[in-house]
């Protein structure tokens, strides 16, 4: 008989938690969960999900103002009210957080309510309560960062921006990456004027090249005003606006601010350090191996919190690895190489793999084939906005290396090549397939020549 309380215990029940905690519940583990607020983490109660629904919501601007091109005549201007939306979005968000719960009582594992803490690495304490366990798991994700600006705190975060009943006048955001580019589409969709201010020359650093720089020029054509190399010293609140200050004199003003300037992982006083367990002295991630073994052998991390890969499907993935080699006798590690990701801006984009820049890095030989057109469905309503794709491809072996696309659709479309891209598939593999017309989709099978 185990001499511990538990199998398992888990510390915190977002998506990569609770989906390891159930895995490892189903191989008869006795597994408990610790939850200090609602379950279900940050992608279904702060993020992706309820970010997905506010850009839904979004898109109808550009389908009523396309309409008329289509031949249909609204009988009068469309309201928004966003009011409206927030609550039919906190609805949604209570009821899968009732399923969240629903599917860990089924599986057997047990939910605690309340702030756990290490204690050793077999020990965590809550609500006072001292349990054992032969594993830990630390699944406790990221939360916004505050950076060592005077006067940041009087800045919104992404949570806050998804609980709004009123778009702002004037919404400024800093930061570029996916959720200020995601929040600046969204919001400017729903009246606002928009402000992205960031230190680059182009948004979303670390994506290909070609794709951040149509993104700048559509984001801009759309409206949206970009202020790059913008550097923030100093945000202030004067009467009924916030005055945002840069490096260089330059004042932003705005109703509402948006601080979208990265993430950082939840590791705070958790007890991790004093129980061994190392972290990065950069980042404060836990620093584990491939099987998301931390430095202490009992101790292991997946999600955010170790900060490789931040994207939820990763988080389920490490989880469901870490069970299989811990719980199922089958050690397995998650690829993190070749993973899709979508960035749900407008116009939205998606990419697996190496960027053009990644890939001559590494050292390959490239040949790149891309497309460059304006969708028939943009044709008829007068619509300028292009789409872009494009395959880097190694010249030695043919092997694409990396698949990207901005344009409407990018991510569906994404999602279902990064199967061929996963499984190593050849430009041969691409040329060797029969379009589907007429789709956008079919583009990526039809390009022929390399660039020059």
């Amino acid at each position: 008989m185990s001499t511990y309380d538990y199998d398992l215990i888990t510390i915190g029940a977002g998506s990569g938690g609770v989906s390891a905690s159930r895995y490892a519940a189903s191989m008869d583990a006795r597994v408990a969960i610790c939850e200090a607020g609602r379950v279900g983490g940050t992608c279904v109660l702060r993020g992706c999900v309820p970010k997905k629904i506010f850009m839904y919501s979004a898109q109808f601007a550009d389908a009523f103002a396309d309409a008329g091109g289509y031949g249909w005549q609204l009988p009068q201007a469309p309201v928004f009210e966003l009011s409206r939306l927030t609550a039919a979005k906190n609805v949604e968000i209570d009821r899968l957080e009732l399923e969240y719960r629903r599917a860990l009582a089924a599986s057997g594992a047990k939910l605690l309510s309340g702030r756990a803490e290490v204690l050793d690495p077999h020990t965590v304490q809550i609500n006072g309560e001292k349990l054992t366990a032969q594993r830990l798991l630390i699944a406790t994700g990221g939360s916004p960062n505050r950076p060592d600006i005077p006067g940041i705190e009087l800045a919104v975060t992404s949570t806050e921006m998804l609980e709004l009943t009123a778009p702002p006048r004037r919404l400024l955001i800093l930061g570029s990456g996916y959720i200020g580019v995601e929040f600046a589409g969204i919001y400017h969709s729903f009246g606002s004027a928009v402000k992205l201010a960031y230190r680059g020359e182009l948004p979303l650093r670390g994506f290909d090249g070609d794709l951040r720089k149509r993104l700048a020029k559509a984001m801009e054509d759309r409206g949206i005003e970009l202020h790059r190399g913008f550097h923030p010293v100093r945000l202030e609140r004067v009467g009924d606006e916030y005055i945002c200050h840069g490096n260089d004199g330059l004042q932003l003003h705005a109703d509402l601010v948006l601080n979208a300037m990265g993430r950082s992982p939840n590791t705070a006083n958790l007890g991790l350090e004093q129980a061994g367990v190392a972290l990065d002295p950069q980042t404060s991630a836990v620093k584990v191996d491939a099987y998301s073994r931390s430095s202490v052998p009992s101790i292991f991390a997946v999600g955010d919190v170790t900060d490789r890969l931040n994207l939820t499907p990763v988080a389920i993935a490490e989880g469901r690895a870490f069970v299989d080699t811990e719980f199922g006798g089958v050690p397995r590690s998650v690829n993190h190489a070749t993973v899709a990701s979508a960035v749900f801006s407008q116009p939205p984009l998606g990419h697996i793999g190496l960027s053009e820049e990644q890939a001559v890095q590494d050292g390959h030989r490239i040949q790149v084939f891309e497309a460059d057109f304006r969708p028939m469905r943009n044709v008829l309503p007068g619509r300028n906005e292009r789409s872009y794709m494009k395959l880097v491809v190694d010249a030695d072996s043919n092997k694409v290396l990396g698949l990207h696309m901005i344009g409407t659709d990018a991510p569906e479309i994404v999602q279902g090549l990064a199967v061929a891209v996963t499984m190593g598939a050849s430009k041969r593999d691409f040329d060797a397939t029969v379009a589907v017309h007429p789709t956008m989709a079919e583009e990526f099978v039809l390009m022929r020549k390399p660039r020059a």
